[in-house]
């Protein structure tokens, strides 16, 4: 049976660790190019009125500058346009550089016409995504600065109009900004949205926002209410149509599958469908980049620190100096640069007709259905003509590509013929949009109704040789369904299709392949006769309901893998997710598709491994239930490995949760739940977050109720081990600590007399009031886990002299006593060696119990570390944390964990009646503890604290 019963946990943390291999290490190396700094990094603080140093004395703001632009910042005589810089979570302020450096080089290319002025803010590396405490604190001291960085500005335009009467032409020197843009990475971009929550604040200081790897849909982790309250107020700011947020810009960027801190799927912004000024992108799928980014290299990957910084620059007006005030032009040069890059920039596009002066001999049209053709390396003017009167009704769309890659216009609708040459044309170019290999162009031949020629520009006037690809499509005959196979199914159902490549762009819709919990390998093999200039193919996962696309680039021919996961799943109005396969024409591919078993553990943890900790205490807390149960029926606690396995019963928590959600779907019920204040029942993170329950009708759903008994397997594991590796610690840690201890026989090592556990519960309470809570329950754990230890060095002195006291020998044992005392303690306990073994198993019984108890507690402590650290961090600026999780909340668990030291079996034999109850309240407790805190983890500490409550009854009542 013990072996059995390792051999299951050994499978569960074998399942375990496959899927944290598969979510840390399963997606390859970091692809992001490194941002380098030319000339030495400064950081100049910037002073802040006293009264704002002194309220936030752990704060402070700087602004970035190297070389020659850092003598000249020194005397905070700024003219360029404000950027301020938000770390996140444990985020260094000099993580600014990247961004400041680079925006330095691209002022110095311009000659400093237009520049930028970098600010950043310390926030003394706070772990404000696990203590949210410090977030609204954040939040005002962002206020602050943004006053202090536009008072600087104000006063350097005061002090130059002093100089009016002397230099006349200063008074044409444009007015100071009036906002700041604000980039923040991780939780400093959710900061930076709840700038908007201040009553006082004026949304017109802030009119673009860029977030990076910013979990704006909800917290990683919900270790304490204050976390959930600061989400729940930007959320509501947020999700109302106020005409003030409409003409704010934000960019959300997400870095894809190498981010397992925060998903991609929590960066999306949770705002009115109709708002378009909110964008929400995953860096896999942003022009240029193509790269996914792990949480802390987002901030300093070269490729998306140039597109944001091409962003501002494009933004700044030159007249003025400062950002631009329109909307519109926001959100054009954020679609240009982070969503389809078009050749021409914004604003660049021609809505008059344009021209064309080429000679007749520049010009040939296209007879056939498709156009290749590979640019000579000598210069010329070259026009390819496509005739759409004869093609209107056969074809659907005209696809083109090319790799070429200079930003001009190439693809025109001709409205007016003079013989074979155009001479009247409107630009199609803007359509285009940039792929990793080639820049590609597909436009509707039905929506071009006056256009009577579409016109290919091959002309290479550098003499840069180049590919372009043409032809005319029908769209149902490149598109293709394909059934995945069933995420059960674990890789040995195969889906297979062969596309006998005809064209230049197929379409495979992949049916039923629309959630997060679905993961799949595709293998694409490619096979041509003839390889000779051909254009590489591109293979790109689309989701129509999220940017998050993906793309891999081949060569011809090849056999390429691509791992397809979701971010996000599929609203009820979308379809499903499409590979779209850029192919080389008259070549043959074949397309795999099979379930990828370590690629679903993987979805399932990054989805769902938050909520493991809720699972490990409902093992626990069923474990413990267990033990009271066999202590009722025998008198001795089962151990732990067998008090796991019995609590392995999965039915009696998942029978009652779905009772209550059926019953939650009745309006009547619905309305007396929520007529007492209950909180809704939280659902898993299978579904999009945005779907996430706000009424507990939402949560009825299936597959979390089927992914519940995996997690629960998993948790269970995560409990049995870890309370194994804290049992072997346990036991080493006796031997050193045995020589510092008198060798005892007594089940009561270790227990406090009634006077002492009253003053002891004093002090913590007190210590816990004027410091931090969770320092009184971590002293409060450890005094629990010294009870352990006695028992711990009693039971092996116990188990020594048993087999020491027949043998009449004197040489020392282990413990560092002799045999004669061995003699002496059995006749303490009347000379009956038998009564010593009754001894014995009492103090088994009492160590079983107690570690049992001193895992509960140190699994409890374990959830409040990052209120003590952060405590801990900001003790030379106050004793005192201010707001304490863990304060009140914490008193009855300290009160418990006390009293509980001199707690053993023989008081609850004494107590049966209340022992029967808690045993009957344990299993509700525990069914409470997986509907209401997968979501709210805090909550997890309300029921261990109740549980322990009413094992404390059970002791002394």
């Amino acid at each position: 049976m013990r072996l059995a019963g390792y051999a299951f946990y050994g499978f569960a943390i074998g399942l375990l660790l496959v899927g944290l291999r598969d979510l840390l290490f399963g997606f390859g190396e970091n692809r992001c190019s490194m941002t380098y700094m030319f000339e030495y990094p400064e950081y100049r603080r910037v002073q802040l009125p006293r009264r704002v140093a002194r309220q936030y004395p752990s704060y402070g703001l700087y602004v970035y500058g190297e070389g020659a632009y850092a003598q000249e910042s020194r005397g905070l005589k700024l003219t360029g346009a404000p950027v301020l810089f938000l770390p996140g979570n444990a985020g260094s302020y000099k993580q600014a550089r990247s961004l400041g450096s680079v925006a330095l080089r691209k002022a110095e290319n311009l000659d400093r016409r237009i520049h930028m002025n970098v600010f950043t803010i310390d926030f003394n590396e706070e772990l404000v995504a696990l203590y949210g405490g410090s977030l609204r604190r954040q939040t005002q001291f962002l206020y602050e600065s943004i006053k202090a960085i536009l008072r600087l500005y104000k006063i350097n335009y005061i002090q130059t109009n002093d100089l009016f009467t002397t230099f006349p032409w200063l008074q044409d020197r444009p007015d100071p900004p009036t906002g700041v843009a604000l980039v923040g990475h991780s939780m400093g971009g959710v900061v930076a949205r709840a700038l908007f929550t201040l009553a006082r604040f004026n949304p017109r200081l802030v009119s673009l926002i860029i977030t990076q790897a910013s979990p704006h849909q909800a917290p990683v982790l919900s270790l304490d209410p204050y976390i959930q309250e600061f989400y729940s107020r930007v959320r509501h700011r947020w999700a109302t149509s106020a005409e003030d947020l409409r003409n704010v810009t934000v960019l959300s960027v997400g870095g894809g599958y190498l981010d397992f801190q925060v998903r991609s799927g929590l960066t999306a912004l949770s705002c009115p469908i109709d708002d378009l000024n909110k964008m929400s992108v995953v860096a896999t799928a942003v022009p240029r980049s193509w790269v996914s980014t792990d949480h802390i290299s987002i901030v300093w990957c070269k490729e998306l620190v140039l597109a944001t910084v091409r962003v501002f620059f494009d933004l700044i007006e030159p007249e003025t100096g400062q950002f631009t005030e329109s909307p519109e032009k926001r959100m054009s040069v954020l679609n240009y640069h982070f969503f389809r890059h078009p050749v021409l920039k914004p604003g660049g596009a021609q809505d008059d007709p344009v021209t064309f002066s080429a000679p007749p001999e520049a010009w040939k049209e296209v007879n056939t259905l498709r156009l290749f053709y590979s640019a000579p390396k000598e210069a010329q003017v070259k026009y390819f003509l496509f005739a759409l009167s004869s093609r209107r009704k056969a074809y659907s769309h005209f696809h083109c590509r090319s790799n070429n890659m200079e930003m001009t216009s190439w693809l025109y609708g001709c409205t007016q013929m003079s013989g074979s040459m155009c001479v009247q044309a409107v630009d199609l170019s803007p359509q285009t949009e940039l792929l990793p290999a080639y820049k590609a162009v597909t436009v509707k031949i039905s929506e071009l109704l006056s256009v009577s020629h579409l016109i290919i520009d091959a002309s290479n006037p550098s003499g840069a040789q180049f590919v372009v690809e043409c032809e005319l499509q029908r769209e149902e005959s490149l598109t293709v369904s394909v059934q995945v196979p069933h995420v059960l199914s674990f890789g040995l159902t195969v889906s297979d299709i062969s596309i006998n490549s005809s064209g230049l762009l197929h379409t495979l819709q992949l049916q039923d392949f629309h959630q997060v919990y679905q993961a799949f390998r595709i293998t694409i093999t490619s096979h041509c006769k003839a390889t000779k200039d051909r254009l590489p193919s591109v293979y790109r996962l689309r989701v129509p309901w999220f940017h998050e696309d993906s793309f891999d680039i081949a060569s011809i021919p090849s056999v390429s893998e691509i791992y397809s996961m979701l971010h996000s799943s599929r609203p009820d109005n979308a379809t499903s997710a499409l590979l779209q396969l850029h192919t080389a024409p008259n070549c043959q591919y074949k397309v795999s598709i099979r379930t990828s078993f370590p690629k679903v553990l993987g979805q399932i943890l990054r989805f769902c491994g938050p909520v493991l900790p809720v699972y490990s205490a409902v093992v626990l807390l069923l474990m413990i239930r267990t033990q009271l149960s066999s202590i009722k029926r025998s008198g001795h606690p089962v151990g732990i490995q067998e008090g796991m396995s019995k609590s392995l019963q999965l039915h009696k928590l998942e029978v009652p949760i779905l009772l209550l959600l059926l019953l939650l779907r009745q309006s009547w019920f619905q309305d007396v739940w929520s007529s007492l204040g209950l909180p809704a029942v939280d659902a898993l993170p299978l579904n999009s977050v945005e779907d996430l329950p706000q009424d507990p009708k939402a949560s009825m759903q299936e597959w979390p109720r089927l992914v519940s008994p995996l997690l629960y397997v998993l948790g269970a594991s995560i409990a049995f081990w870890g309370s194994t590796v804290l049992r072997v610690f346990v036991y080493f840690l006796s031997f050193a600590l045995a020589p510092l201890h008198r060798p005892s026989v007594s089940r009561d090592c270790g227990t406090l007399r009634l006077h002492s556990q009253i003053l002891l519960i004093i002090f913590l309470s007190v210590l816990g009031g004027v410091t931090c809570g969770a320092l009184a329950l971590m002293l409060s754990s450890l005094l629990h886990l010294y009870r352990v230890l006695r028992l711990q060095m009693t039971e092996r002195s116990l188990s020594h002299m048993l087999n020491l006291a027949p043998q009449k020998v004197s040489q020392k044992s282990e413990n560092g006593f002799r045999a004669s005392d061995c003699h002496s303690m059995v006749k303490e306990c009347n000379g009956s060696p038998l009564l010593s073994e009754s001894v014995l198993q009492d103090v088994r019984d009492d160590l079983q119990l107690h570690f049992s108890l001193s895992t509960l507690l140190t699994f409890t402590m374990m959830l409040s570390v990052p209120s003590l650290i952060h405590w801990k961090h900001n003790l030379r600026y106050w004793i005192h944390l201010d707001p304490d999780p863990c304060w009140p909340h914490v008193v009855p668990l300290l009160i418990s964990s006390v009293l509980l030291i001199s707690c053993n079996t023989d008081n609850l034999l004494r107590s049966k009646r209340m022992l029967n109850l808690t045993l009957h309240l344990l299993l509700p407790l525990c069914v409470g503890m997986l509907a209401f805190c997968p979501l709210h983890i805090y909550r997890v500490t309300y029921f261990l604290s109740t549980a322990l409550t009413l094992l404390v009854c059970s002791c002394y009542f």
